[in-house]
């Protein structure tokens, strides 16, 4: 019954570049070089909250959990590894940005130090703002736990200054929603984007220096949406001025929170434009050239992961991952999720104290072959 409620439309939704960036194991240490901090002089740690657009693997890996069944994380880690899609989601490429690993999901979290090395991920796919469905912890809850690691100790002070967290919340409230589509959207656009406002002050109240929020995607643009009106053609207008209203509105809590509060910590990274340059969207709602050959339609299409009763596949497979933007209804593959990083990474510097984005922008450009080589970059 959660899985049926779960896989609705938006409820889990949880330019390329030239050089080639290794990644950390899956939640595992790496070895750091010993000069990355003195060049890089950025967050140690990063913490999450949200949904399925982060989730590393809070979700119960059970035989009916589609992250935990084939073929997701067929790319990375070439298993299923709770992720939303056949390899690395955002919060991986921010990490590596940051010069960390990966956090580990708090799933794991058993009370000793080592998990705890780069910080933590508290998102789980299907949450929301509110309450999505049951079992499912919404973001108050997520920033609970953190606020319970640190009653138990389990981080300092000195760990949350030195970090930075990222919080994604992308329609699954949205998907929730029981009202008619023009009556009430309007205040529930508004308790979303207020909630949303008072979750980001607290993360930064408990020490968190830098917290960065997603504006909402495009949900009229995933192929859930599009499927509707016929081999994914277009975007649907309607529901993608849903989106473009709680970005607005977003956009607005958090200048006020940010004129409210002492340098401006609180930062908005643009899915919705990171998305629409990678697919390259046209006004008319009509995706133009890109990378991708056919940027509406997903790589696995059906109930992907799910086989039925007899083992037959209940879904169907692309070629090549790497070709395709969706890697399901609702997620970007690995490759897509590349394309909306790289389109992010302007914005990525304001993740860092002032002085630390100009330390790390004359270092990429005055020393960047050096920087390769601390950030494992060929």
């Amino acid at each position: 019954m959660v899985e049926k409620v779960c896989f609705s439309i938006f409820l889990c939704l949880s330019a390329s570049l030239i050089i080639t960036i290794h990644f950390p194991e899956v939640n595992g240490a790496r070895r750091q070089p010993q000069d990355n901090k003195l060049i890089l002089n950025g967050p140690e740690k990063l913490f999450v909250f949200g949904d399925s657009y982060a989730d590393t693997g809070n979700w119960p890996p059970t035989d009916a959990s589609k992250p935990w069944r084939k073929p997701y994380g067929m790319t990375f880690p070439g298993k299923p590894s709770g992720r939303w899609s056949d390899g690395r989601v955002l919060p991986d490429y921010i990490a590596e940005y940051l010069g960390i690993g990966s956090p580990q999901p708090y799933r794991l979290w058993k009370g000793d130090g080592e998990a705890k090395q780069y910080g933590m991920n508290f998102a789980y796919g299907g949450a929301g703002v509110f309450d999505t469905f049951e079992g499912c912890p919404n973001m108050t809850t997520q920033i609970n736990y953190l606020q319970q690691l640190l009653q138990q100790n389990a981080y300092t002070k000195h760990d949350l200054t030195s970090s930075v967290a990222l919080v994604t919340s992308v329609g699954n409230d949205y998907g929730n929603y029981h009202g008619h589509i023009h009556q009430g959207m309007e205040e529930f656009v508004e308790s979303i984007t207020e909630q949303l406002s008072v979750n980001l002050k607290r993360i930064h109240e408990m020490g968190v220096p830098k917290v960065a929020v997603t504006a909402m995607q495009p949900l009229g643009c995933l192929p859930a949406v599009t499927f509707s009106t016929g081999n994914y053609p277009n975007c649907d207008e309607n529901t993608n001025n849903i989106t473009r209203f709680h970005n607005q509105m977003l956009k607005q809590r958090v200048d006020k929170l940010n004129d409210q509060t002492e340098g401006s910590p609180f930062v908005i990274l643009d899915l919705y434009a990171a998305f629409t340059s990678a697919l390259n969207i046209k006004h008319d709602q009509h995706p133009g050239k890109s990378s991708f050959p056919y940027p509406l339609a997903p790589c696995c299409l059906g109930n992907c992961g799910l086989v039925d009763v007899s083992g037959k596949k209940e879904y169907g497979l692309c070629d090549d991952p790497k070709m395709a933007f969706f890697w399901d209804m609702t997620h970007p593959s690995q490759q897509g999720w590349f394309a909306v990083y790289s389109a992010l990474k302007s914005s990525l510097p304001h993740l860092f104290h002032p002085q630390q984005a100009l330390l790390r922008q004359f270092n990429g450009q005055n020393d960047n072959k050096r920087l390769k080589m601390l950030m494992n970059i060929e």
